[in-house]
């Protein structure tokens, strides 16, 4: 036996018309209904008290804690300085970019450590609070932005173009203050004193590779140095003049005069987000 079935089983339901529904089972459902509402308390807005007929499907409202769900799901996440030391970003965070700069790194010793602590506690006399860098190392870039998918033909450009530079050895003995370029940091460091040709040369085949995904080369007159502290603000005027020739004068007679900072150029770093790669010189 041959069954036909309607295209939609929604639109029949929708087409169904309640010829059993007298008005005595009309009136026992409104009340119900009403007993129903009063239990809920107030209605929701867009809520209705309407009631469906029997053969409808009626729609549920939403639960409020599934809309809580994704309330505020499509909100930009504001950053917290108080999260890494009242740090701010240079730029604002996006999914695919990674912050990228290349460097010259530095693995200190404990006569380094010690000097840098005694230069926090000397600058705290004149009111500025610095705290230890994380990690030592001179900067050869800025830091820029790459996309994910960028970051294997970068590393692969900057491995070309630094192939043919040579290792040698620099000398940061000049103590010296910088701030970022937003000015929201202020950076207690050594200058480098000799291997400054050198430097420039490394900074020129790094920036053909910047040139070539057309991102920010680096400075026009750099000054290479070794970051050794750091703190929140602008505080050049403080740390310049009287406190800077202090520090000066704790760094020459570190050590009874000892004392220098050497650092061995024979790799050159990038890190790229969480990635770092490394490029030994020849």
């Amino acid at each position: 036996m041959l069954v036909g079935y309607s295209s939609s089983s929604e639109e029949e339901e929708d087409s169904l018309v309640p010829e059993q529904w007298d008005k005595a089972t009309h009136e026992t459902v409104m009340k119900a209904n009403q007993q129903e509402s009063g239990a809920r308390g107030p209605r929701r807005p867009g809520e209705s008290d309407e009631v469906p007929s029997p053969g409808r499907h009626a729609r549920l409202p939403v639960p409020g804690s599934v809309l809580d769900m994704f309330k505020g799901s499509e909100e930009e996440a504001l950053p917290d300085p108080s999260r890494h030391g009242g740090r701010m970003r240079s730029f604002g965070h996006e999914r695919g970019n990674w912050a990228t700069y290349v460097y010259l790194p530095y693995s200190p010793d404990e006569s380094f450590l010690e000097l840098v602590e005694v230069l926090a506690r000397a600058a705290q006399g004149h009111g500025v609070v610095l705290k230890r860098a994380d990690e030592f190392h001179i900067s050869l870039s800025q830091t820029v932005v790459l996309r994910h998918h960028w970051i294997d033909p970068f590393v692969l450009s900057l491995k070309k173009e630094l192939a043919n530079c040579q290792k040698f050895m620099c000398v940061a003995d000049r103590v010296n203050v910088y701030t970022n370029q937003e000015k929201s940091r202020t950076f207690l460091g050594v200058e480098v004193s000799a291997g400054h040709p050198q430097l420039l040369e490394v900074v020129r085949a790094i920036d053909r590779t910047l040139q070539e995904f057309r991102l920010s080369t680096f400075y026009q007159k750099p000054s290479f140095h070794v970051s050794l502290a750091w703190c929140v603000g602008d505080y050049t005027e403080t740390l310049r003049g009287m406190c800077c020739q202090e520090l000066q004068t704790i760094l020459d007679k570190y050590e009874d005069g000892a004392f220098q900072l050497t650092v061995p150029c024979e790799d050159i770093r990038c890190k790229s987000g969480n990635k770092v790669f490394s490029f030994p010189l020849r």
